[in-house]
């Protein structure tokens, strides 16, 4: 069955095409598998609650008529403001227009938030930007801004809040500069989320083409329950798709997790427990709460725009499982420095078991893709990151974490980093094992090498051991600490593009910016490696304990490095560049919404020629003893670059069969 909805009817109707719904939410509750939600143009201000589910042959779709036509917003427009001082407004808001969940008393805080400033949930909007939360009524009234903002034009748009507990309202102050927002529009956040189900597997379940923005979200921590504007809440099979989604005071799109009162934000509130040992007990307790993959994950996200959310654009804990995130432009996320903690990037899952994400484009981010804890079977593949990072020296906010374009932590493989480009300082962090670089072109330098893993408390090492799964399953095989290495590292280019700001800084710091793979000089061989297990010359189980928690080998093949970047001790294939001579330049340019490459390395590559990287060529990730290889298990043969083009015999190293001194389109503004 189709049902009809439009907010400019003249009244509620019955859904059908004559005599549509007003409101989307009203079509949720009636829609079963099968049918389609057909949504005309207008702004739907409600949370839609999705009460049935779909099947796989029938989901429930809901469709935006026209594409992005439909805006659905967690926002209310507010007019009325009273000038206060200079450019700041005041506007009183009667409390009961919030029901149960103010948004303005709600504050920003939870597991792994650092920041020591007070935020809350809602936000103010002036002609669809979000402004900046002041922590005083002077502050807002100076409008200057955050220094560490990474505009600064946009963080002088201030506003604050105060509560009037004698009249029961909540009292905002703005700070518009120039604008009049009676004349403007203005607008603030006063519903948590925007499409999400409210219990679990309402599974099955499409969007597509709405413009979803502008939610008080709260912040998600992976060990607790994590909402976004839009979400699946612990479902399986959603497809999110031809979206613009932006202005979540944190989480744009929640792929994780469920709710579990027994252990949400357990350390906030009983701080006993080491919130490392909380993270085991959430994965441990997923498996009672039905983390399998016949139940949860196998989502889509493509063709999305995702901007201007505080915390992540994407986010997830363990519900991301067996998904897809593909073609989406995802940017300015978590920039205002407004929110600090570790759960901060374009992309931030845990438990990225056989997730994979390609052909996105992700910049001005605090970080581009983070993966934490358990990407095995995880794959990063052909997608254009760059400018995630800091600029012109501006220094963290408090709180903050550190920039990369992609960061692997604390997991043990196999997870591929393939075909990407890679622009950012500092391209690639990895305290982790079992990590497959391959075919990348790569500015930045790696980071966490051999660090980032273990704390020494009480004057004692605690090892942060993690777990490694069943392979394409769920279920946890084991844990493990980290032992560094077991990392392959083929055909990728290296150059040393960006001045080294701190010269100070070593591979185990985060922020290395010294290209090339000489950090990978202290891990083993794989012959120095398996040489340590003659048992028929030491059969004695005790004596190889020094060998069972040492460092794993790794694998340096097909490089070209220049600009000074560093080579790896093993790189001595001769099947690898050097060229400390040529200026190398690698430049990224928008035209009207494209981004296009121009280098001139391919030129100094002569005839260097790598061969083909296959699933056998990279063997298995150490600890889980799982291929690098799809999430249905068949082998990769890694013959299409990052445009998809075929690789021929004549193999060049990075992430283009075919090198050009000409400009290449590497992003298409229709591929929105």
């Amino acid at each position: 069955m189709v049902y009809y909805v439009d907010a400019n009817a003249f009244r509620d109707g019955d859904g059908s095409k004559e005599r549509p719904f007003k409101h989307i939410n009203d079509a949720a509750k009636v829609a079963i598998a099968g049918d389609e939600v057909i949504v005309k143009p207008g702004i739907y201000r409600e949370h839609v609650i999705p009460v049935n589910a779909g099947t796989k042959e029938s989901p429930i779709v809901y469709r935006s008529e026209e594409k992005l036509g439909a805006v659905i917003t967690g926002a209310e427009p507010v007019s009325d403001w009273k000038k206060v001082k200079g450019t700041t407004w005041m506007v009183r808001i009667k409390n009961s227009m919030f029901g149960d969940y103010n948004p303005y008393v709600e504050r920003v805080y939870g597991d792994w938030y650092f920041s020591p400033i007070i935020r809350h949930t809602g936000s103010v909007f002036v002609n669809d930007n979000m402004m900046y939360e002041a922590s005083s009524l002077d502050e807002c009234q100076k409008g200057k801004g955050d220094p560490l903002a990474w505009d600064q034009v946009a963080a002088q748009y201030l506003w604050y809040t105060e509560q009037d507990e004698t009249t029961d309202e909540t009292i905002l102050y703005a700070n518009f500069q120039d604008l009049d927002p009676n004349k403007e529009k203005v607008e603030i956040s006063v519903r948590r989320n925007v499409f999400m189900p409210t219990r679990n597997y309402v599974d099955y379940i499409t969007v597509s083409g709405f413009n979803i923005n502008k939610a008080a979200t709260t912040w998600a921590p992976p060990a607790a329950y994590q909402d976004g504007m839009i979400g699946p809440h612990w479902s399986k099979g959603w497809i999110i798709e031809d979206c613009e989604i932006y202005g979540s005071r944190c989480c744009g799109i929640s792929l994780g997790k469920y709710c579990d009162p027994e252990n949400d934000m357990y350390f906030s509130v009983k701080q006993v427990k080491s919130p490392t040992q909380m993270e085991r007990d959430a994965v441990c307790r997923g498996q009672y709460h039905g983390w399998l993959k016949e139940k949860v994950g196998h989502h889509i996200v493509r063709r999305c725009h995702i901007h201007h959310c505080e915390q992540t654009g994407i986010v997830g804990r363990m519900g991301a499982v067996f998904s897809t995130i593909e073609d989406c432009e995802i940017h300015d996320v978590c920039t205002s420095q407004q929110l600090g903690g570790a759960e901060t990037a374009g992309i931030k899952l845990h438990a990225a078991i056989d997730v994979t994400i390609r052909r996105n484009h992700i910049h001005h981010c605090i970080m581009g893709v983070w993966l934490d804890w358990e990407a095995q079977g995880a794959r990063v593949s052909q997608n254009l990151m760059h400018d995630n990072y800091r600029h012109n020296g501006l220094q963290a906010a408090q709180g903050a974490m550190f920039s990369t374009d992609v960061f692997i932590e604390v997991g043990h493989g196999p997870t591929l980093i393939d075909n990407n480009i890679l622009l950012s300082p500092t391209s690639i962090i990895i305290p982790s094992e079992g990590i497959a670089v391959i075919h990348n072109l790569v500015l930045g330098g790696f980071g966490l090498i051999n660090s980032g893993v273990d704390s020494i408390v009480n004057g004692q090492r605690e090892p942060r051991y993690t777990p490694y799964h069943i392979r394409h399953r769920t279920e946890v095989a084991g844990f493990m600490t980290i032992l560094h290495g077991d990392d392959r590292i083929y055909n990728n280019i290296f150059v040393q593009q960006h001045k080294v700001t701190d010269k100070k800084k070593t591979p185990a710091d985060a922020e290395y910016e010294v290209v090339g793979t000489k950090p990978f000089d202290i891990f083993p061989s794989y012959d120095e490696w398996i040489s340590q297990f003659d048992f028929s010359k030491n059969p004695d189980m005790g004596a190889l304990a020094e060998a069972h928690f040492g460092h794993l080998p790794v694998w340096v093949e097909g490089n070209a490095y220049f600009g000074g970047a560093t080579v790896c001790k093993h790189e001595k294939n001769k099947n690898h560049l050097e060229d400390k001579k040529t200026k190398v330049t690698v430049e990224i340019k928008e035209k009207n919404g494209d981004w296009y490459l121009k280098t001139n390395y391919g030129k100094a590559l002569s005839d260097l020629v790598d061969g083909i990287i296959t699933t056998d060529t990279l063997g298995k990730a150490f600890e889980p003893e799982q291929k690098f290889e799809n999430p249905d298990g068949t082998p990769i043969t890694f013959d299409r670059d990052y445009l998809g083009n075929h690789r021929n015999g004549q193999t060049i190293p990075g992430p283009l069969a075919v090198s050009s001194s000409k400009e290449v389109l590497v992003w298409n503004k229709l591929s929105l």
